[in-house]
């Protein structure tokens, strides 16, 4: 496939990699390295890597199937359909649509995070908390990432199909699609050779000590996990069914710039330059990349298991796209050599969401971004009291990390004006954070 993984791999200290390209209807994969640096255990064609939010687009898929069917308008509000549905704002209930959760556009904390329970009831159970949660934004005003949205849109799929979530994936994608290595939970994953995501702890790569948490977020990626091979032979169901194409009709022609070349927004789908789909998924120390040039029939996948991982996946996508599809893919983002200084007056600042502050600094001529934890949840996840980074000024509207290792840059946007001439938002990881 012009490359050999295993040179890659060890390149980008990569534990394992699975890569498939769809080109000409066919579609041809690799694999290499192993699933567990604890373990050992080979990877092979047939081993399966959590896809994380790469799941977005096959709940996005469930969406269309209603839409098509006739049982789903995208521009009703939820509450006609799922009974007793509510949001922390009375409003925000009313105006809440499909194309809205869809979008990223639905102002709903992504950082709520509620753990449900492990039975078939934990989407239920976790959509009715959101009657109590902080809602940020009203619906249609601002892009900000929400996996809490995906979860809304599962359980809308789960009302009006009667069934369990991860059923109704099984019976209207997995089985008709003949994907033999999809897992829909960790009960399915453990029948086959699963990967072990991957983090740096002391400088060196260790194996995570969890597979999957919280059951109710299955809807916008934490249990999902499949071949490269099986993920493509999906991706062929969008290039070869002609109603799915309007899931990757642009719906927002502008997005924040959070790195990796995003322009804009479909319905599930991200958008990038010369009609180029697809999605980066993250969980649990495992990365998954997908990108699919619709005009040529081509798409790639990599499914890897470290946290770390963006460089190899970009050295194929280079060659992949340029090679079958003639489209260049833009590269990942670096800090500039001579940075111009941060606009302090517009750009400092407290900036927050329920679980986090991220406050920004000069100090010395020297930017920082300082994030500290609002709640024991947050202080949890975070591991210590403050994390603090430097940045510099990557253009007018954004900031990006000066870590080491360019996987770890990081690409944050500052957007509007608070009346005072300060940024209002900053959106960090695509979630929008405001300013106190």
């Amino acid at each position: 496939m012009g490359w050999n993984l295993g040179e890659l791999i060890a390149k980008y200290d990569v534990p394992g990699a699975q890569v498939a390209v769809l080109a000409d209807g066919e579609i041809h994969d690799e694999a290499a390295g192993v699933l567990s640096l604890h373990t050992r255990v080979e990877t092979t064609a047939d081993s399966v890597f959590k896809i994380g939010s790469i799941t977005k687009i096959w709940t996005a898929t469930l969406i269309r199937q209603l839409v098509n069917e006739g049982g789903l308008d995208l521009d009703r509000p939820v509450r006609d359909y799922v009974p007793g549905f509510r949001l922390g704002d009375p409003a925000a209930t009313e105006a809440l649509t499909t194309r809205h959760l869809l979008t990223h556009t639905g102002g709903i904390d992504g950082n709520h995070l509620t753990d449900t329970g492990r039975n078939d009831d934990a989407i239920e159970k976790f959509v009715a908390t959101l009657a109590g949660a902080e809602h940020l934004l009203p619906p249609g005003t601002l892009f900000s990432y929400s996996n809490s949205g995906y979860v809304v849109l599962g359980r809308l799929v789960e009302v009006l199909r009667g069934k369990p979530f991860h059923d109704v994936l099984r019976e209207r994608l997995v089985t008709p699609l003949g994907l033999s290595t999809v897992a829909t939970t960790t009960y399915e994953a453990i029948l086959h050779r699963a990967a072990v995501g991957h983090v740096e702890s002391g400088g060196e790569l260790v194996p995570t000590k969890s597979w999957a948490v919280r059951y109710f977020s299955t809807p916008s990626g934490s249990h999902l996990a499949m071949s490269a091979r099986d993920l493509l032979a999906f991706v062929r169901l969008h290039l070869t069914d002609h109603t799915l194409a309007a899931l990757r009709a642009p719906q927002l022609d502008s997005v924040p710039d959070f790195g990796g070349g995003i322009l804009g927004w479909g319905l599930g789908w991200m958008l990038y330059s010369d009609g180029v789909v697809g999605h980066t998924g993250v969980s649990k120390g495992q990365k998954a990349f997908l990108r699919v040039a619709p005009s040529a029939g081509v798409a790639v996948a990599v499914l890897t298991n470290s946290s770390g991982a963006e460089p190899l996946a970009y050295e194929i996508f280079g060659t992949v796209l340029r090679d079958l599809a003639g489209v260049e893919t833009a590269p990942l983002p670096i800090p500039p050599a001579n940075p111009a200084p941060l606009d302090a007056d517009r750009m400092c600042g407290t900036y927050r969401t329920t679980l986090y502050d991220l406050t920004l600094t000069v100090e010395g001529g020297r930017a920082f971004l300082t994030r500290r934890p609002r709640t024991e949840l947050a202080k949890s996840f975070l591991g210590k009291p403050e994390d603090r980074v430097e940045v510099v000024r990557l253009n007018d509207s954004a900031i990006i990390t000066t870590a080491p290792k360019p996987a770890a840059h990081q690409v944050l946007s500052l957007l509007g004006s608070d009346g005072y001439g300060r940024a209002r938002y900053l959106h960090n990881g695509a979630v929008a954070y405001r300013i106190t």
